[in-house]
C-alpha cells in the first residue's frame, strides 16, 4: 500500500442523485454544444509520484498495485477495470474490482509469470484451468476498504477462470455482474466457452464464488449492465462498432441464474436505426427521445458470436462500441466509446416503460435519447465507465491513448475535469463513489492500481 498527497447501498441512494440529471437531458443543445464549466475543482496539480493528478485541496491514496501479494496468497492481477461499491460495517467499503486479462498474460496473473501458486488453488471455483497448461486468468478481486481511515483492509481473488472482465454492474439486491469481453473462439487449452456474464456477491473474507455462466443473458463481447429495480430487467451494452443495446428480462426477479429472455433495442419507425453519427452514415437526432420496442433474440449461446448480426437483421438499432452503464432515477445511462461525428463518444438515456418487460409495453413505450455528444477532444475523449456523483452530476472515465481524465457533466450540460492521469495511454476505468459519498474510487488499468480520492466535494 502506497499514500500519496494526500453510493452503492442500493438503488435508492444513486436515484436523489440522479434528479440533477433531468436537467441536462432537457437541455440537449447545452450538453452537446461544448458548452464548459467548473465545479471550483480549479487546475489539477503535477503529481510528484505520477500515479494521477487532482487539484488543490484534494488528496488520494493509491493502493492494490498489480503484483503484490494479497490476503489470499495469490497476487494483484493487472489490467483493473470496471468496479462497484457496496457498504460494508463500520465505515468500510467492499469494492468488486474486473480484471480484464487474457490467459497468455502471465505477466498479470494472480498465480505468478510461471504460475506457481495456481496449485494451491480450489480447482472447483476455478471457472475455466486451462487444462492445467494456460489457466484463464479473468475475474474479479474483492477489497475491504475503511473510509474513515482511507486504508486497505483487505484485498482477496472473489471470481476465478475467466477471460477480460471489462465492466459489468451493480445489482439492487446487492451484488456485482461481471462481464467477459469475449468475441472469440474457444483458445486450445480452453475447458469452456466463454462470452459470459458472471455473478458475485461481495464479502469481507477471502474465498472464491462458485463460478456461475448466465448464459441466458447471452453470448457476445459483454460490456456493462445496468439493472431497472421495478422489474429486475438487465440492459447490456456491447463493446463493438456494430454492437447492439439488449435488455434481460429475467423468469425471477432478482435471480439470473433461473434464466429468462434475451431481447435488441428496436426504434420504432426506424428499423435498423444507426446511432452512431459516423461522419459516413446517417444523422441520428440530439435530445430527442424516441419509442423503442425490443425484440426477443433465439439461439443465445451461439457458438459462432453472431447475436449482433441477426438482431440487425430483424430491425435492432447499431451503436458504436457500447461500454459503461448505470442506473438512477428511473432511467439508464449508456456510454458509447467511439461514437458522434468525430468519434469521441457519446452518451445515450433509456427511460424505460411503466410496464417494462411485460405484455403492455406497446401501451406507453420505453424511450431513448442521445443526450451527450460533445465531439470537442477538450471536453470529452472516448467515454467508457460511467456513473453518478452523490451532488448529482454525472462522472465518465475516459479510454484514450491521450492522457485519460475523469470529467464530470453538470445538470446544466457543462464539462469538469475532476482528475487525470500524468502518463499517456493509461485507461481510466471503475469510478464509483464509497456509499457515504466521502470517496471516488477509480483504476488505473495499466500497470494497474485503485485510487481513492477524497476533499470539498460539491453539496448534494
Amino acid at each position: 500500500m502506497r499514500s500519496r498527497r494526500e453510493f452503492i447501498r442500493s438503488a435508492g441512494v444513486y436515484s436523489a442523485a440522479f434528479l440533477g440529471l433531468r436537467a441536462l437531458v432537457n437541455s440537449p443543445l447545452a450538453a452537446a454544444s461544448g458548452a464548459t464549466g467548473v465545479r471550483g475543482f480549479g487546475p489539477l496539480l503535477d503529481d510528484p509520484d505520477n500515479l494521477i493528478k487532482v487539484a488543490s485541496g484534494f488528496r488520494y491514496r493509491a493502493f492494490s498495485f498489480r503484483g503484490e501479494e494479497m490476503d489470499d496468497g495469490l497476487l494483484v492481477p493487472g489490467m483493473h477495470d470496471g468496479m462497484a461499491a457496496f457498504a460494508g460495517s463500520d465505515g468500510r467499503t467492499l469494492l468488486v474490482r474486473n480484471h480484464e486479462n487474457e490467459s497468455a498474460w502471465l505477466h498479470q496473473s494472480p498465480f505468478g509469470p510461471q504460475s506457481e501458486r495456481f496449485g494451491a488453488v480450489d480447482k472447483s471455483r476455478v471457472y475455466d484451468t486451462g487444462s492445467g497448461v494456460l489457466p484463464c486468468i479473468g475475474g474479479t478481486t474483492t477489497l475491504v476498504f475503511n473510509t474513515q481511515t482511507q486504508q486497505l483492509e483487505k484485498h482477496f481473488q472473489s471470481l476465478l477462470g475467466t477471460q477480460r472482465n471489462c465492466a459489468g454492474g451493480p445489482t439492487p439486491w446487492g451484488t456485482w455482474v461481471t462481464c467477459e469481453e469475449v468475441n472469440a473462439e474457444r483458445e486450445p487449452d480452453e475447458e469452456q466457452w466463454h462470452g459470459y456474464n458472471f455473478e458475485v456477491k461481495p464479502s469481507t473474507e477471502p474465498g472464491l464464488v462458485v463460478p456461475v455462466p448466465l448464459k441466458a443473458m447471452g453470448r457476445f463481447r459483454h460490456e456493462a449492465i445496468a439493472v431497472h429495480p421495478a422489474s429486475g430487467v438487465v440492459y447490456q451494452t456491447e463493446d463493438l462498432g456494430d454492437g447492439l443495446l439488449y435488455r434481460f428480462v429475467p423468469t425471477e426477479p432478482g435471480n439470473l441464474a433461473a434464466g429468462g429472455r434475451l431481447q435488441a433495442l428496436v426504434v420504432v419507425g426506424q428499423p435498423q436505426a444507426d446511432t452512431r453519427n459516423w461522419p459516413t452514415g446517417p444523422t441520428f437526432p440530439i435530445g430527442q427521445p424516441l419509442a423503442v420496442e425490443w425484440i426477443d433474440l433465439d439461439n443465445v449461446d451461439s457458438p459462432v458470436l453472431d447475436l449482433r448480426y441477426r438482431g440487425r437483421a430483424a430491425g435492432a438499432a447499431v451503436f458504436a462500441r457500447g461500454e459503461g452503464a448505470w442506473w438512477g432515477d428511473n432511467e439508464a445511462y449508456f456510454a458509447m466509446t467511439n461514437g458522434g461525428a468525430n468519434t469521441l463518444g457519446q452518451i445515450f438515456r433509456y427511460q424505460p416503460s411503466p410496464y417494462e418487460g411485460t405484455a403492455r409495453e406497446s401501451e406507453a413505450p420505453g424511450t431513448i435519447e442521445l443526450f451527450a455528444e460533445p465531439n470537442d477532444s477538450a471536453l470529452l475523449r472516448n467515454c467508457d465507465n460511467l456513473t453518478i456523483a452523490p451532488w448529482g452530476d454525472l462522472i465518465v472515465c475516459e479510454d484514450t491513448k491521450g492522457y485519460c481524465r475523469i470529467i464530470g457533466i453538470t445538470p446544466a450540460g457543462e464539462y469538469y475535469i475532476i482528475a487525470a492521469n500524468p502518463t499517456i495511454d493509461r485507461e481510466m476505468a471503475g469510478a464509483c463513489f464509497s456509499p457515504d459519498g466521502t470517496t471516488l474510487f477509480v483504476n488505473v488499468q495499466n500497470p494497474g492500481y485503485t485510487v481513492a480520492i477524497t476533499g470539498p466535494w460539491p453539496k448534494a
